[in-house]
């Protein structure tokens, strides 16, 4: 008896996606831990020194969390309303958060003490930052003022007025202490240089502005607003340098990883995109389970972290460090190389017994060879199947239709099979690699259940039946498209061959008549030396 061939179920490879150095980079930071706070992440700021804590605001409180642990190590509650934008100085001792009473306390880390009581906004603080100097303390308030303070003695020195509507946004250059920038939702961006204490540079932004940071040279800075992060050039007046559109709703957060050469922003579109500065194009894109309203990378970019509208924060950690793990490959690589020397002095002594094992044969190969087809096509119309390894289903049908076998299976079913059946078909038909073969099932059904449509009226079947028949269309509506492109693509691609050709010939005759011309120009001279 001939052995039982199986039924061929094609899996066609995916297309594969070249990881760049960035990708793989990134994706180390590994699966996420979430830690639920108290309300909406408001902003999150790593300290720029070991170990890398960062500063959580959301709510009436700024908790500070260590990376490793993800643990809460200091919780700052000195708050009577809502905290905002607690940031760090730069050498990690002191911590700035404004609040909804306008007021802006000054914290020591270690002791949660507040070392200063800054009062003279007349709104909620959003944005609170130090300057470059580490003794000057800039914020912007929805009083739509922005202002500058001395910290040794709490007095406001600079108050800036140019705003028309809320400031949410503001940075302080990293090299000079005396340049602000604000950004408000009046679209409008100010540059002040606190030393005349006025405005040097404004330029309209097209959106309101939800964040705004310099890049570490100081001559350039980038603002998020809408769906779109812009760049502009201090140096030059506030010139537009790029555009990045990669999100498709309001970006909310920017910040800089590895040491300024690297962008990342976050969006309610819940993507984080993270972008090289030298070409401004995405390198690798973050999904988070909501809507980002601010982000925090650590200046080692070993942990990345992310705050949601929902009050989520996802801490993205990289997995130990690279060196260490070479150097655990190594030494085990050595181990195991010494493990196999001594094996291989009994491997010829030793006599391995091959295991034997027996060919899986699917469900429906073994109701194939008993000729059972409507068991064979129940095996695989169950969902698993169906949405998982749609070829196994295709596949089936295929070799039912080769078997002339697909009539049989397909008569005097119950309208529950039949609905899954459409369904199938309905979904898959418009898959290249599955056309043919569901175009000839669609065609079988019809001819078996063509006299008990009248049966089908009005019922899911029914209406199944006319989704078929409208995909059917589509499909051909499609095709047809495709047809008429093909067409004038093939219109366009004989003109350009009758142009070249008629370049290749007119550069022939060009070619003949130069030589022509320099033959007889040579006869001629010839003819005056004989003279």
């Amino acid at each position: 008896m001939a052995e039982f061939k199986k039924t061929n179920a094609k899996v066609y490879a995916k297309t594969t996606t070249i990881q760049s150095p960035d990708t793989i980079y990134w994706k180390k930071l590994g699966v996420p831990t979430l830690v639920k706070e108290f309300g909406a992440i408001d902003y999150i700021d790593f300290s720029p020194v070991e170990p890398y804590l960062f500063a959580v605001t959301a709510s009436v409180r700024v908790q500070i969390y260590n990376p490793v642990t993800k643990l809460v190590v200091k919780n700052i509650t000195k708050f009577q309303e809502g905290a905002h934008g607690g940031s760090f100085r730069k050498d990690g001792n002191l911590l700035v958060a404004g609040d909804d009473l306008g007021k802006i306390r000054l914290f020591d880390v270690s002791s949660k003490s507040i070392l200063r009581f800054f009062d003279g906004h007349r709104a909620p603080v959003h944005r609170t930052f130090f300057n470059a100097d580490g003794h000057h303390i800039s914020s912007f308030s929805d009083d739509k003022t922005a202002r500058y303070w001395d910290i040794a003695t709490e007095k406001h020195l600079s108050t800036f007025a140019e705003h028309s509507d809320y400031i949410r946004a503001g940075c302080t250059s990293p090299v000079s202490p005396n340049i602000i920038v604000s950004g408000g939702y009046d679209c409008k961006i100010n540059m002040y240089d606190t030393r005349t204490k006025e405005k040097v540079l404004s330029l309209d932004n097209g959106c309101p502005v939800e964040s705004l940071i310099f890049l570490p040279s100081g001559g350039i800075f980038i603002s998020a607003g809408g769906t779109s992060v812009n760049v502009y050039d201090a140096l030059a007046g506030g010139r537009k340098i790029a555009q990045l559109s990669q999100h498709h709703k309001t970006v909310t957060c920017l910040q800089l990883a590895s040491d300024g050469k690297r962008l990342i922003s976050g969006s309610l579109d819940r993507h984080v995109k993270i972008y090289d500065i030298a070409t401004y194009q995405v390198v690798h894109t973050i999904v988070n389970t909501n809507a980002v309203l601010s982000l925090g990378v650590s200046k080692n970019d070993d942990t990345l972290v992310t705050g949601m509208v929902d009050g989520l924060i996802a801490i993205h950690r990289r997995d130990g460090d690279d060196r260490e793990k070479e150097e655990s490959d190594k030494s085990m690589s050595r181990r195991s190389k010494g493990r196999l020397r001594y094996e291989n002095i009994f491997e010829s002594s030793d006599a391995k017994i091959t295991e034997f094992r027996h060919d899986k044969i699917e469900q429906f190969d073994r109701m194939l060879k008993k000729y059972e087809y409507n068991k064979a096509l129940d095996s695989v119309m169950i969902p698993i199947v169906m949405g998982q390894h749609p070829e196994k289903t295709v596949a089936l049908i295929k070799e039912l239709i080769r078997r002339k076998g697909l009539h049989r299976a397909l008569a005097e079913r119950t309208h529950s099979f039949l609905v899954r059946f459409i369904g199938f078909v309905v979904r898959y038909i418009g898959d290249y690699r599955f056309t043919p073969t569901l175009v000839d099932a669609a065609n079988i059904l019809l001819d078996v259940y063509e006299d008990e449509f009248s049966k089908f009226a009005g019922t899911e079947v029914g209406k199944m039946f006319l989704n078929l028949s409208r995909r059917l269309k589509r499909e051909e509506q499609i095709i047809n498209d495709f047809q008429e492109v093909q067409g004038l693509l093939e219109m366009i691609s004989a003109a350009a061959d009758v142009r070249q050709h008629s370049n290749d010939e007119d550069d022939k005759e060009n070619v003949l008549l130069k030589e022509f011309e320099a033959s007889s120009s040579a006869q001629k001279q010839a003819v005056i030396n004989v003279d």
